[in-house]
């Protein structure tokens, strides 16, 4: 109960903090956009599921041009490369990521409108990344467990290597946190997550 409370008012107070600078932020964002190929809007929301099974609308800097999830589903190849990627697809073979999106993904800039959600408290600072629908199949019967958690921006998958590490290793490695989730082991993410953020490792 201590660890959850602690937990919840850490979240606000960062939150709020780093939403100051995430509107100025925006608005370069927005103007960069204006004038370069990533035309559209600003900032891109998906359906992910978060604790207890409930769906939310994760927000992001948008990235990819406009139509990204039609060209997706529309591309029988690449859809099959995304699901056999971990419901990613490598960069040099994403025609979805716009060149300053391509900035944004490796600067993991794209992350910062999710503070938003931490302060709507679907998500958490630290927690088991948020996953669409169709990847909690990848859990089997531990679904539950891995909801049983808020989800995060930053987790022990990112810190210990994010994109780089595939299914089913990522459940192994989401449900480790799950069961060892303290105040101690977050700062350790969090601190390996900044780290990992500086030298760009397994971001795509």
């Amino acid at each position: 109960m201590i660890y959850a409370i602690t937990k919840r008012c850490f979240d606000i107070v960062i939150s709020l903090i780093a939403l100051v600078f995430v509107l100025p932020l925006t608005f370069i964002v927005f103007l960069i956009d204006c004038f370069g190929d990533n035309k559209g809007p600003v900032f891109y929301k998906q359906r992910r599921i978060g604790k207890n099974h409930k769906p939310f609308y994760i927000y992001k800097y948008r990235s990819m041009i406009v139509d990204a999830e039609k060209r997706l589903m529309e591309n029988k190849e690449l859809y099959e490369l995304y699901i056999k990627n971990s419901y990613k697809l490598p960069p040099d073979k994403d025609p979805r990521i716009t060149r300053f999106g391509h900035f944004l993904r490796k600067s993991s800039v794209d992350e910062l409108p999710q503070f938003l959600n931490i302060l709507k408290g679907e998500m958490s600072l630290v927690g088991p990344r948020p996953v669409v629908e169709e990847e909690l199949k990848q859990y089997g019967d531990q679904v539950d467990k891995l909801l049983s958690v808020t989800p995060g921006a930053m987790g022990y998958w990112q810190a210990s290597g994010r994109s780089s590490i595939h299914y089913p290793e990522r459940c192994e490695v989401e449900l480790y946190y799950v069961d060892h989730a303290s105040l101690w082991f977050d700062v350790k993410i969090m601190l390996k997550n900044v780290i990992s953020i500086f030298k760009a490792e397994g971001a795509y």
